[in-house]
Order: C-alpha cells, then sequence, then structure tokens
C-alpha cells in the first residue's frame, strides 16, 4: 500500500505554493523505513516535474587554483592537513579558464563554473577571473558561477559585473555537525558569505556532501537551513574517499539512501535547482539516472576538483534517454 503521508505532503506542495514542510516531518519522512523509499521516489519524480517541467542542467568546472588549503576539512584532498598527493598550482592563466570552459559548452554543459581551493583568494586573483568571465560571456552562451571561498563586498560586485551569476559555497553539512568536519573556521562565516552575496545581486549555489557521518535529521537540518537562506541552487555531492584524507575510512552510501537524500531535499526545497554532482559514479553506480525520480533537475557533467567524473557524452545521452532537455540543447 501507498505510504499516504508522503502521498498526502506531496500533494500540499503542489497545491499550495505557501505550504513548507516542517523540520520534524521531514525527518520523519527521512527515518521511513526503507520500503518506503520507493514511494518517496514516486512523490519527488512528481514535484521535480511540477516545478522543473523536463529541463536539466548541465554544470561543469574547472579546478583553477589546486591545493595547499588553509582549511582542515575531513573529506578534502586539497588541504594542507592531508597528505593525498593532489597537484597543487597557482590560478591557472586567464587564457586556461576561457578554453575549458569554450570545451564544455560545445560539448553540451550549460553552465560552468570557475573553482579555486583556500578559505578566499586575493584582489589579484578576483580579477583574473573576472577577465575570464568577460571573455566567455563574449564567447558562449554559458551561464557564469565562482566558488571562490569566503568573499567580502567588493569581490561580489566584480563579479556580478563580469558576467558571472552565481557564487558557489557549500556548506558541506549541517551547522549541528560542522565541527566533527572543520574546525579552521566558524559555520556563520559561511553563512555571512551566503547573505553577502545574495544582497550583492549575486544568486547563490550551495550545498553539501552526503555520506560525512551525520544522520538524517542533521541531512534534513541542512536542508532547512538552506530554504531559510534561499540559496537558488542546491548542489548534492556524496563522499568519496579519499586516501590521505581523514575520511579515508569511510564506507560509501548505498545507492538507495544516496537517492533518498536527493528526495528530502526536493521535498524540503520544492522549487530550488537541485543538482547531483561529485561522487555520483561511484555511489549511484548503475543508478545514476534514478537522480532525476529522486527529484534532480540537475547533474555536474565532466570531472570534478581532484576525481575523474565520466565522458560527458554520457551524460548527455543520459539525459535524452530519460526524454528530459539539457538547457544547453
Amino acid at each position: 500500500m501507498f505510504n499516504k503521508k508522503i502521498a498526502k505532503i506531496t500533494e500540499q506542495i503542489i497545491g499550495h505554493r505557501d505550504f513548507r514542510i516542517s523540520y520534524e516531518n521531514a525527518c520523519k519522512i527521512a527515518e521511513l523505513d526503507k520500503k518506503d523509499t520507493f514511494d518517496l521516489l514516486a512523490c519527488t519524480n512528481k514535484i521535480r516535474g511540477n516545478f522543473k517541467s523536463h529541463k536539466v542542467l548541465t554544470c561543469s568546472i574547472i579546478n583553477a587554483k589546486s591545493g595547499l588549503c588553509s582549511e582542515n576539512c575531513a573529506f578534502c584532498a586539497q588541504s594542507s592537513f592531508h597528505k593525498t598527493g593532489v597537484k597543487e598550482y597557482p590560478l591557472i592563466k586567464k587564457e586556461e579558464i576561457v578554453a575549458m570552459a569554450v570545451k564544455m559548452h560545445d560539448a553540451g554543459a550549460s553552465r560552468f563554473s570557475i573553482v579555486t581551493s583556500g578559505l578566499r583568494v586575493s584582489g589579484k586573483e578576483i580579477e583574473t577571473i573576472c577577465l575570464a568571465a568577460e571573455k566567455i560571456k563574449n564567447l558562449t552562451k554559458l551561464s557564469l558561477c565562482a566558488s571562490v571561498g569566503i568573499i567580502n563586498q567588493s569581490d561580489a560586485e566584480k563579479m556580478r559585473q563580469s558576467g558571472i551569476s552565481r557564487y558557489h559555497h557549500n556548506l558541506e553539512t549541517s551547522e549541528s555537525f560542522f565541527n566533527h568536519i572543520c574546525t579552521t573556521h566558524d559555520y556563520k562565516e559561511d553563512i555571512r558569505a551566503i547573505k553577502l552575496a545574495a544582497a550583492a545581486g549575486l544568486e547563490v549555489c550551495s550545498g553539501g556532501i552526503m555520506g560525512l557521518g551525520e544522520t538524517w535529521k542533521q541531512r534534513v537540518e541542512l536542508a532547512c537551513t538552506l530554504r531559510d537562506l534561499d540559496v537558488d541552487s542546491i548542489p548534492i555531492n556524496y563522499l568519496n574517499p579519499i586516501p590521505g584524507t581523514r575520511l579515508e575510512g569511510m564506507s560509501l552510501l548505498t545507492p538507495i539512501d544516496a537517492l533518498k537524500c536527493i528526495a528530502i531535499f526536493r521535498l524540503v526545497n520544492p522549487e530550488k535547482d537541485i543538482t547531483v554532482c561529485g561522487g555520483k559514479e561511484v555511489v549511484l553506480k548503475n543508478f545514476q539516472s534514478w537522480i532525476f525520480f529522486a527529484g534532480a533537475n540537475g547533474l555536474m557533467v565532466g570531472n570534478y576538483l581532484t576525481t575523474m567524473g565520466r565522458e560527458i557524452e554520457l551524460d548527455i545521452d543520459m539525459i535524452e534517454d530519460m526524454e528530459l532537455c539539457s538547457e544547453n540543447r
């Protein structure tokens, strides 16, 4: 028998635009028995279709500055606290950023993000990133994003004026679990940066990593925090344990739990973009196309920061096989 509680909440979400599922009810659904997961996916697929139709955003990134990060995030291969053998290099040249953007646009990506390691970037680095953004906007139809750590008002204004429309800054996990993952800066610093970017007129992309050791209640907590911040896009990543990091021995999420994470974020944030990003290949395996049933309306294509993705053509074909349409088409 279909779970009536999930069905009722789905009807409320679709039928009443001002309806918000409570933290308590979201936790109850998150902690339901696994036998109810497929009922949940059927409902979150319906919610996705209602708010996002058949369009799928395809986001690509470039690791424009790698390694030597001052932060001690337990999962990160680029942290200076870990010895992972990751490549370390300063901010790459403007021309390299532009060339990668054009390549990903031509391959089918609709969005492109310039990503740098470290807590923040310098004024000179922001200038280079903004010059690259201006060139990319002239050459492509890509929507541009920058993931440059904690920013100030001047950084935000320069990015917006250069054609960067979206600021990416993951919270990574819930505030109640954050000190288990990072102790070198405070969660409130990340919140302030997100609010500053939004106040400067930038869209905000912020999400987290599932499978760090957090509970289902803490996953719901993160989903509700992002709702309260009114972010525009929520990237969901899955831990792919990297040798040399503090979480190298952590087990992978099961595909079913990974899909359930997407569904919970869709219930809490029915009108937002939800993009599935790092770790999807190793965690979801043959269930990657199921992300759309779970409620996602986007995916990251190409490679990640320090790990490999899969050929972009495979993801474009998957979107078409699901009778969906990439934003770039």
